[in-house]
């Protein structure tokens, strides 16, 4: 997706005035958009944009960025061709990835193709990726979209759908390309997420909050794609802006180490004022800890994925902000983008498709839609 959806999003990070103005406008205002979308867009996102506003959601944020998918997608595919699609997605015991599910399933079903969607049952179970999709190679799908569970597990999986004509695309989480291109192996599409980023916007908010002092990474699986991202980004962030990290833990995207972790470090500096998170099971795991220690009015805590369960804390008031990306609209993507390929269409340059935006108590009730 372009850079266009991204600040449509970014707009609900600032104020809560600001973010209103990009959620909720008059009907006159809402019919303009939506014109404007149908003249640049597809049929098919004409459709969706003339179905939300019937429905009286035409002016949420997220419908406009579902409606901004299919327009940066464009030319989109056909439609009930009956092929045969897979993805293969991290653990399902995660939220952020059964919505994902759910995006592929339901752009799945409006486009008339099947897809299998699949996960390991850990986010560091790399031997049972692989395995996943060394079994749906030996079926008939036509196009498999991955989340490598690190840069460089499914390599020789690829190849192998390389050699059977697989089309192969990546979701978010990206491939070791240079060690790709040694094996004699390449992936048709990339749909790239700024992991990066996501760890940068949550340690700005810990520092425009707590200003000065000591602060904390916790971070997912090391190797990971996002997770490697993610804490580089926070750490870049908090050194630059004069923070002293005193901690960086691997908690493998789990929430009970990272409560654990952030126990000990709590132990170790009882002054500790802001812990950015690699995702929000973590962020809540931690946010567990303060808890219990009786501290947590004391310590910013920021996550990433927005997840329903984030959401909630975000309403009680227990946890503090989470950069919002949409799963749901990148398994969409992941649909298109497979379909695109299979017709022969250029998919190559797809890119960075994945808006963001920092969610807290300001804005959290304008995004009560997204997913």
């Amino acid at each position: 997706m372009k850079k266009k959806i991204v600040s449509v999003l970014l707009c609900m990070a600032m104020a809560a005035v600001m973010a209103a103005g990009c959620s909720s406008s008059s009907n006159e205002e809402s019919k303009e958009d939506t014109a404007k979308e149908d003249t640049a867009g597809s049929e098919e996102a004409t459709d969706e944009a003339d179905e939300a506003e019937d429905a009286g959601t035409a002016d949420t944020v997220f419908t406009k960025a579902l409606a901004q998918v299919d327009e940066d997608l464009a030319p989109l595919p056909k439609k009930d061709t009956g092929k045969k699609l897979a993805a293969i997605e991290s653990t399902l015991s995660n939220s952020f990835w059964v919505t994902m599910q759910e995006g592929y399933e339901d752009a799945a079903k409006e486009y008339g193709v099947s897809i299998d969607v699949q996960a390991t049952d850990s986010d560091t179970d790399t031997v049972g990726q692989l395995d996943i999709l060394n079994n749906m190679l030996v079926k008939d799908y036509e196009a498999i979209a991955v989340s490598p569970l690190t840069e460089d597990c499914l390599i020789s999986g690829i190849v192998t759908a390389n050699q059977n004509e697989v089309k192969i695309i990546t979701t978010g989480n990206q491939v070791n390309e240079e060690a790709l291109k040694e094996a004699n192996g390449k992936i048709d599409a990339k749909i790239t997420v700024d992991f990066y980023n996501q760890g940068v916007m949550g340690a700005q908010y810990i520092i425009d909050k707590a200003g000065k002092g000591k602060v904390a990474v916790i971070a997912g699986n090391e190797g990971g794609t996002q997770a490697d991202a993610r804490r580089d980004g926070a750490k870049d962030t908090f050194e630059d802006g004069g923070m002293d990290v005193v901690a960086v833990e691997q908690c493998d995207f789990d929430a009970q180490k990272a409560y654990d972790a952030a126990t000990a470090i709590l132990e170790a500096n009882p002054d500790v004022v802001g812990i950015a998170c690699g995702n929000d099971d973590m962020a809540l795991g931690v946010v567990r800890a303060l808890e219990d220690k009786e501290v947590k009015d004391k310590v910013i805590v920021v996550g990433v994925d927005f997840t329903e369960e984030a959401k909630a804390a975000i309403e009680e008031g227990t946890y503090d902000a989470t950069v919002a990306m949409s799963p749901y609209l990148m398994g969409r993507e992941g649909v298109i983008i497979m379909l695109k390929a299979l017709e022969g269409q250029d998919v190559s340059e797809v890119g960075d498709s994945t808006p963001m935006a920092l969610v807290d108590a300001s804005n959290v009730e304008q995004m009560s839609d997204w997913h």
